[in-house]
């Protein structure tokens, strides 16, 4: 009795020391949050909690998230948290994660943190390559990731680089083709330049909007059997479920509307879907794992849900909702319209600012040029000053010359009165030694002809001398001598002819021929990726163009295969789904 009285009083003591608490971590698409939470508390004590934090109201669209065995669970909102299978070390983990996915995010999604965190989610799973994502819808939707994170583009700020740290594109649409990150940038700041004006929610509302467009947004995918044991996928979403062949998860192969199908029925390994028209056979399906068919089967309760709500009333909570969504875009259009007027004035405050400091400069050089222009006219004038005095000063030396040169004029004249008689004299005597030189000179002129006769007389006596000479010895000899002289003259010829060169020029005129140069201007015309009149599509077959030339065929996935058969097929998800209904 003892013994069983202190083993219950043991029991009782350590049940007291359980602690009350514990710790749990919610990890959303942007950040952490630990909260300390009571024993007894259930799953919906703790969404509601995260909630209330986050200021989400839209919390139907969400669920806490942890993994089991390899298995994704969420946390049921009826059951204790500790009762989940749940790690035991502190603190538990849950991730805060969109469960169902809206039809129309546009229309469905009120709340701006709501949107917020279905963008960053379904960016995630792109780039995760958890939906597929075409090359040219990737980088319209990286020019859209890119407007929300840094607002409007501008050039002197988003610098060529300015995107080398970020991760916008799917590594598989890297490695498809032969560019490198700059032309990568290039193509995404091309259509990112165009979205000027849109703030982040609508960004990235946008984005969403392009997103749900792509065939596996939205879409959890099982692996399953059909009663022929084939390998299949099933494929859950807002719209209905899809049966998928296992290599091929962009076209389904067949697709019950949540509208048409009538009942869902779970039983052991084993679901039924039993479609609203009878004449329609009943499909059955079985999954190996009893969580994942229980993970299905929430699923399928929580899209049908949706998609019946959707097509009933708002309710007085959405509606409400949407008030205030309506009340709050329309404030913070007003208050972007009056940042944007307040910048617009700003903008021209600051041109009209840096045109009077222009101005002010201007006028400071012009300043600067008339005081200098004023500094070299003071010093001209007293360099004139300089000049009229020294001008002057020659004038007075000029005028004492002039002075002189009448003194000495007038002393020259009373000179040349006194020396006029002694001019008479001079020409007296000149004359006077003119006759006297005419005298020597005819005195001159006889002493000549005597002398000429004095020479004529003497040649004379010379020659009598030479006959008496001869005379003698002819007498006295009486012998002749006859001498003969022949005299021989050779005459040179004077006359030699004389050779004028002459050397002609030659002269060669080039004449000026006017040339007309032709001149072709070659326009380059860029293609413009996005102008908001175009249609979206458009858009995008003008990227894929552009840039299919540098395309690596051979690194091409099957999904990507896919997609292109799709294409030219004219497919799209939606007109596939009601095809295959």
């Amino acid at each position: 009795m003892a013994g069983a009285i202190a083993s219950r009083m043991s029991f009782s003591s350590l049940k007291r020391k359980q602690p009350k608490t514990f710790t749990v971590r919610i990890a959303t698409m942007d950040a952490e949050m630990e909260f300390s939470c009571e024993v007894k508390w259930k799953g919906k004590d703790l969404f509601d909690l995260v909630c209330r934090t986050l200021g989400l109201r839209e919390t139907w669209f969400f669920g806490l998230q942890y993994t089991i065995k390899d298995t994704v669970a969420w946390l049921k909102m009826d059951k204790k948290v500790l009762d989940h299978d749940v790690p035991t070390e502190e603190p538990v983990t849950f991730h805060f994660l969109a469960k169902f996915y809206p039809e129309n995010a546009e229309e469905e999604l009120v709340q701006e943190i709501t949107q917020h965190l279905f963008f960053l989610q379904v960016k995630k799973q792109i780039l995760d390559e958890k939906i597929y994502c075409p090359p040219e819808a990737s980088v319209l939707l990286a020019s859209y990731a890119v407007q929300a994170k840094y607002g409007d583009y501008d050039p002197n700020v988003h610098k060529r680089g300015f995107l080398a740290q970020e991760e916008l594109l799917p590594k598989r649409v890297i490695n498809l083709y032969q560019m490198t990150p700059e032309m990568w940038e290039e193509r995404i700041t091309a259509w990112y330049a165009e979205h000027r004006g849109r703030a982040r929610d609508e960004a990235e509302m946008e984005y969403l909007k392009i997103a749900q467009d792509l065939e596996m947004y939205g879409v959890n995918y099982f692996a399953i059997r059909n009663k022929k044991g084939t390998e299949l996928l099933l494929g859950v979403d807002a719209l209905g479920l899809h049966i998928y062949d296992p290599d091929n998860r962009l076209t389904p192969k067949i697709s019950f509307p949540w509208n048409e199908i009538r009942n869902i029925s779970y039983s052991d390994k084993e679901f039924t879907i039993k479609p609203l028209d009878k004449k329609i056979d009943v499909f059955k399906f079985n999954s190996s794992k009893l969580r994942v068919n229980k993970l299905i089967l929430q699923l399928c309760i929580g899209n049908h849900d949706l998609f019946m709500r959707r097509r009933k009333a708002d309710s007085l909570e959405v509606q409400q909702m949407k008030a205030q969504a309506r009340e709050e875009k329309a404030r913070k259009q007003m208050e972007r319209q009056r940042l944007a007027r307040e910048k617009q004035m700003r903008e021209e405050a600051e041109r009209t600012r840096d045109e009077l400091e222009r101005r002010l400069m201007q006028l400071k050089e012009e300043a600067t040029m008339a005081n200098e222009a004023l500094m070299r006219s003071e010093e001209t004038a007293d360099l004139l000053a300089e000049k009229a005095q020294i001008t002057e000063e020659e004038a007075k030396l000029l005028a004492q010359k002039a002075a002189e040169a009448e003194q000495e004029m007038q002393r020259i004249k009373a000179t040349a009165i006194r020396t006029e008689e002694e001019k008479r004299l001079m020409e007296q005597k000149v004359l006077e030694a003119e006759m006297l030189a005419l005298k020597m000179a005819e005195e001159s002129e006889r002493r000549a002809k005597e002398a000429d006769q004095l020479k004529q007389d003497l040649q004379e006596a010379r020659e009598s001398e030479r006959r008496a000479k001869q005379k003698l010895l002819e007498i006295t000899s009486k012998s002749s001598y006859t001498q003969s002289m022949n005299s021989s003259t050779t005459a040179l010829p004077t006359d030699l002819p004389s050779f004028n060169l002459i050397s002609e020029s030659l002269s060669f005129d080039f004449k000026d021929t006017d040339m007309k140069r032709l001149s072709m201007e070659i326009e380059k015309e860029k293609v413009e990726y996005m102008e908001k009149s175009k249609h979206l599509q458009e858009q995008l077959n003008e990227l894929k163009t552009e840039i299919e030339a540098l395309k690596l065929k051979e690194r091409e996935t099957a999904l990507d295969i896919l997609h292109n058969e799709n294409t030219s097929r004219g497919n799209s998800k939606h007109n596939t789904i009601k095809k295959v209904s």
